[in-house]
Parts: structure tokens; sequence; C-alpha cells
């Protein structure tokens, strides 16, 4: 027989039963892929992370995340759910992290308690401008009118690969207005290639953050997740790509100011809040790396709690 332990996090918050869900599962090289589906299942939360052993000397550690209804490259919030874990029982780090998206650079906060963990990703590509009849019918979907967009914010779609249809409202207090449809929205998901609807306002209704937001996400089976990792950090190159982030002190919201007399290089640093319309409130730091006038990096950096962990057994190599 081959034991696992298993972990019930709740990521990006430092209190239990709230920020996100995720299921943590060390020691997972021998179980099969019924196996880990089947856990995966079991566990009920959105995502689970599975510790595999290192195939190669260019990374620490390989993770593949499962969902109750298959298998997905990179999930945010699972990732920082295991370096918690790992902190948590006083591993040695493991910075280099291989999944099937490529290998990120993982970076756990020393001395923080709850453990903190850092993110650090490459640059997405710059945003799409949403085509207008697109935009009508999401609104429809989301019983939401044009006048409540914030006009300087362009309804694009970002990121690479799993994609997000990113939409601004003008008021904080409109978000928990929305009431979306989710059959039309799965279906304007697939029409659109953007498998979630991430829905963000920079006139927040939740103290002390810069971003409130939510996420709904039915095409992927998940009506509205709690807290995105990923979703921040697509928000944080968006508000950067628009000259929405780094203004000087004085200047006018939305212009466009530090990109072409920026200094050689400078970390700007955000948080958003997420999850409090679910009654599970978390929040994501967002930090930009820029390089001159370019950004060159993404960092997402939050803190996890074990919610709770036990032993399972499975017979090893069974398939």
């Amino acid at each position: 027989m081959h034991s696992v332990r298993v972990f019930q996090v709740d990521a990006f918050t430092s209190r239990r039963f709230s920020g996100n869900p995720a299921g943590v599962v060390l020691d997972a090289g021998a179980l099969s892929d019924p196996d880990m589906q089947a856990l995966a299942r079991e566990l009920g939360s959105a995502d689970t992370a599975f510790v595999l052993p290192p195939d190669g000397a260019d990374h620490d550690l390989r993770v593949r995340f499962l969902t109750p209804r298959g298998e997905a490259a990179f999930i945010g919030h699972a990732t920082l759910a295991l370096h918690a874990v790992l902190a948590t029982l006083h591993e040695p780090p493991r910075p280099r992290q291989k999944h099937a998206g490529g290998i990120v650079q993982i970076d756990t906060i020393a001395g923080a308690s709850p453990p903190r963990i850092a993110i650090h990703q490459g640059a997405p590509p710059p945003s799409a401008l949403l085509d207008p009849r697109a935009l009508s019918a999401v609104l429809d979907a989301l019983a939401l009118t044009p006048a409540q967009l914030d006009p300087r914010c362009p309804p694009s779609i970002a990121g690479a690969g799993s994609r997000r249809l990113i939409l601004a409202l003008a008021e904080g207090s409109a978000l928990a207005q929305v009431q979306p449809d989710m059959v039309r929205l799965t279906r304007l998901s697939t029409q659109m290639d953007a498998a979630g609807v991430f829905l963000f306002t920079l006139r927040p209704a939740v103290s002390d953050v810069f971003t409130e937001a939510r996420m709904f996400c039915p095409a992927l089976g998940i009506p509205e997740d709690p807290v995105s990792g990923n979703a921040h950090a697509l928000l944080g190159a968006y508000l950067w790509q628009h000259g929405l982030i780094g203004q000087e002190d004085g200047q006018e919201d939305g212009q466009k100011d530090g990109q072409e007399d920026a200094p050689q290089s400078a970390t700007l640093e955000f948080t958003g809040a997420q999850g409090h319309h679910l009654g599970r409130p978390g929040h994501v730091t967002v930090a930009l790396s820029l390089s001159g006038s370019s950004l060159e990096s993404v960092s997402i950096v939050g803190e996890a709690v074990v919610v709770f962990a036990t032993t399972l057994e499975f017979q090893a190599g069974a398939r």
C-alpha cells in the first residue's frame, strides 16, 4: 500500500473558511490517473494539486492540477496552497515548480505566519479589445448596462491559453448587483474563447484595497471562483498596459505616466479583494516588475492556511 498526505487549504487568506479552497496531495508519485481523478472529486474543491518528484535537474518538484472534471495546466491558488503546506510542515523550500504549463519560480517569504507565498510568472501578452457585439451580449447575460462600465477601461480579452474577459465597473456597489445567467455565460465563453469573465472596479466598496473583483467561470464548471490569482496577474498587466497604475501623485486617473520616462527597473504593487460576495473574503497582492517602459514579469502574493490534514492509503501501482 502507498500512503499519501492529503490537505485541505484555504488560499489568499489568513483565516480558515475564507479565501479559495484547494486540495493538496503530497507523495502522489505512485498514484494512478484514475486514483488522482477520484481523489480530486472526493475532496470537492474546484482544484487539487498533486505533488510529484522532479524528473529533471531544472526543477525541484512537479505538480499536476486536477479538477473534479479533468486536468488543468496551472492553477495559482492551488500552487499557493501546496507551498504553504510545505512551509507549515517545515520542509525545505522547493522554489522551481514544473507543471504542464512550464516552470515557475516560487518564493516562501521568511518569517510569515501563516505562510506567505510569491508566485513569479512572465508577463502575459497584451490584452485585445472585445468586439462590441460580444460585449453587448455579455452585459445582457450579467444583467448590467453600458452605463455601469468604467469608461477608462476598455473591455478586453486577456491571457494566453486559458483566457479571461476583463470588464471594469465604474462603482464597487455594482459588483453586488450582478445577476449572471450561467447558461448564457457558458455559451458566450465558448464563442469568445475566454474561459471566464473577470469583473473588477477601481472604486472598491471594500476598504484598504486598490481593486475589488468577482469572476464567473461556468464554462469550467465553476459558477463563481472565490479568489483567482491568475486573473489578478492578468489584471495587473492590463492596468499597466492602459496606464491605470503607476501614475505620479497629482495626475488624473487613466493618464499614462512613467512609461516613457520610467526608471531602468521598478516594482509596482497593489492589492485586490475578491470572494466576499460568496462569504469567502480573500486578498491578492500583485507585483509588477518593470524594466524601462516594459513589463518584465508579474508576481502574485498571498497567504494560505491549512484547514485539515489526513492520510490515505492506495494500492501502489494499481492502474
